[in-house]
């Protein structure tokens, strides 16, 4: 069964960085709508249903997290729990939910709000997940207590039972409908969550090995076997430095402008994605709005733009 077919959608900005070490994420949301995302949306023939932030509390209003294991745990867990309702929502209304962060410690809001949507009608979601890191950590193993290092793993079941259990107990994603894309960078615990878990990960060798073309093809097979559609994470440091070099935390040896064109090309052509988030953008420590613009750009192909 397809997904809702929408040509509406709802853009969620949720301008947080409590995930972070590095400060300045939550200047993301702004760089982004500075570089026009709504406006080029629109002229793809999109209807934008409406713009709606999701409140954040901000870091200099908060006493000090150093050494927490999961730092900034109440308040991250309150904008999670506020933005799971909000994309909820927003399919319940019969948008495509479009979340820009913030750091990635938001897709346990964004993506449990979208899986409850499906599961309350018996159905599944795939998940892309395209990052340098495996965000895999979780409380106690995590060497940084840095909740942005630890979404994905939460939404698979593992780690603090509030965040597992945004909105319901079941857990927001099934392992064998998780491609993974784009790492290079994973801690030594994480890599024995990974394998426990039965994820599947492409990393930067197999990119080079195989190919775009054909890893973005096995993601998308993965993604969609026995699911409505899939949800696309998008760190844009799953990305090259040389491309976007506006994030905090950049890895060598990523993925190129081109391939990262081509695997969202090739998700719209599914016309499967149910919804998307972009994040781990950080304008501050960008050349110019170079990365937000970019960004942009790769949201559009997600969303079927193409050269002709």
């Amino acid at each position: 069964m397809e997904r809702q077919s929408s040509n509406s959608i709802q853009i969620i900005g949720v301008p947080v960085d409590l995930g972070a070490s590095r400060r300045g994420t939550d200047g993301g949301l702004s760089a982004v709508r500075v570089a026009g995302l709504g406006e080029q949306l629109k002229n793809m023939g999109f209807q934008i249903s409406q713009e709606v932030d999701v409140a954040v509390p901000s870091q200099e209003s908060r006493p000090s997290e150093a050494g927490k294991a999961m730092r900034f745990r109440s308040e991250i867990l309150q904008v999670c729990q506020d933005l799971a309702t909000v994309t909820r929502d927003a399919l319940t209304k019969g948008d495509i939910p479009l979340i820009v962060g913030g750091d990635h410690s938001i897709a346990m809001g964004s993506i449990s709000g979208i899986a409850d949507y499906y599961q309350s009608k018996n159905q599944d979601i795939g998940l892309v997940w395209f990052d340098a890191h495996a965000d895999m950590n979780i409380p106690g193993i995590s060497p940084s207590g840095n909740v942005h290092g630890m979404p994905l793993a939460h939404l698979l079941g593992y780690g603090d039972k509030e965040f597992t259990s945004i909105l319901s107990s079941k857990t927001k994603i099934k392992p064998e409908n998780v491609a993974l894309v784009g790492v290079r960078d994973i801690d030594e615990k994480e890599k024995e969550l990974i394998k426990e878990s039965g994820i599947h990960v492409f990393s930067m060798r197999d990119i080079d090995e195989l190919g775009m073309s054909k890893v973005s093809d096995k993601i998308l097979e993965i993604v969609t076997k026995d699911t409505v559609g899939f949800h696309v994470s998008f760190d844009v440091d799953g990305c090259d430095p040389e491309v976007i070099p506006g994030s905090g935390t950049l890895v060598p040896g990523g993925v190129t402008y081109r391939e990262a064109h081509l695997l969202l090309e090739k998700c719209a052509e599914t016309k499967k994605m149910t919804s998307m988030d972009l994040v781990e953008l950080n304008p501050f420590l960008d050349r110019g709005n170079i990365s937000a613009e970019r960004a942009v750009k790769l949201v559009l192909s997600a969303f079927g733009s193409s050269v002709l």
